[in-house]
């Protein structure tokens, strides 16, 4: 019998985008979850979405994950505050015991996660934390190859928060294109899962995917994003773009 997996990117504190997602997910009779990383950045609840993600069976690293260990690498503005405002809640006193497990998880992350058929990453398989691949990368014949070069046969990816899969034939397919299933060939490919927190291709619902031996399924999933709008708007550290954002999915 086969194995079921949930595979989710992208949280960006974004709390009640993560619950509704992981309910979604309790429903779909999974065996595993994993997460491709960006737990944190971005949103007003890194905390809690960290204590959440800790409970999954597997998380790589994610760049605003080690933004927040480390410090923000190529961020605009408005990113690089919430990761600095992020690493401050990390470090709350009043909550040092668990700050420290929280600490000790982001610490201990890889940067790839691999089987024998999927490699799991956030950025991508040449670059796991910092490349993004874009739908328009389909015409730079160059990067598309010298990724697909280093991936066994299926590479599931995040960071671009633009979900899709990309075939070694150099074409992209959205999910609205896939009828949102993929049928895996012997061919390779890379999935994009999507983003949890913060989707970007034009759907303010979460994405994530399940993942068979198989198939990959693309699943939408509606959040209260007005209550995580509010937390961000009433937050002098987080700049509003980052909320108003939520509701057109951009």
């Amino acid at each position: 019998m086969g194995t079921k997996r949930a595979v989710l990117s992208d949280i960006h504190g974004n709390l009640e985008a993560l619950e509704a997602v992981l309910t979604d997910v309790a429903q779909q009779g999974v065996t595993q979850v994993v997460c491709l990383g960006d737990i944190v950045g971005y949103g007003p609840n890194p905390c809690e979405c960290v204590d959440r993600i800790m409970e999954c069976d597997v998380c790589v690293l994610g760049n605003h994950d080690q933004g927040a260990l480390f410090d923000p690498e190529g961020f605009s503005s408005g990113a690089e505050r919430a990761v600095f405002w992020t690493r401050k809640q990390l470090e709350n006193s009043e909550d040092a015991a668990r700050n420290t497990q929280r600490w000790k998880f982001l610490c201990g992350l890889p940067r790839v996660y691999r089987e024998p058929e999927f490699m799991f990453v956030h950025g991508s398989a040449r670059n796991p934390l910092q490349e993004y691949v874009f739908p328009e990368d389909v015409h730079n014949p160059g990067k598309i190859e010298r990724i697909f070069a280093m991936i066994p046969h299926i590479c599931l990816q995040g960071h671009t928060h633009v979900p899709g899969v990309f075939t070694e034939d150099r074409r992209f397919s959205s999910p609205q294109q896939l009828n949102g299933l993929f049928q895996m060939t012997p061919g390779k490919a890379m999935v994009n899962v999507g983003s949890v927190g913060q989707p970007r291709d034009g759907d303010p619902r979460s994405c994530y995917v399940l993942l068979s031996d198989e198939t990959v399924e693309f699943r939408r999933v509606d959040y209260p994003r007005e209550k995580t709008i509010a937390k961000i708007l009433g937050n002098p550290d987080l700049d509003d773009f980052l909320g108003l954002r939520l509701r057109d999915g951009r």
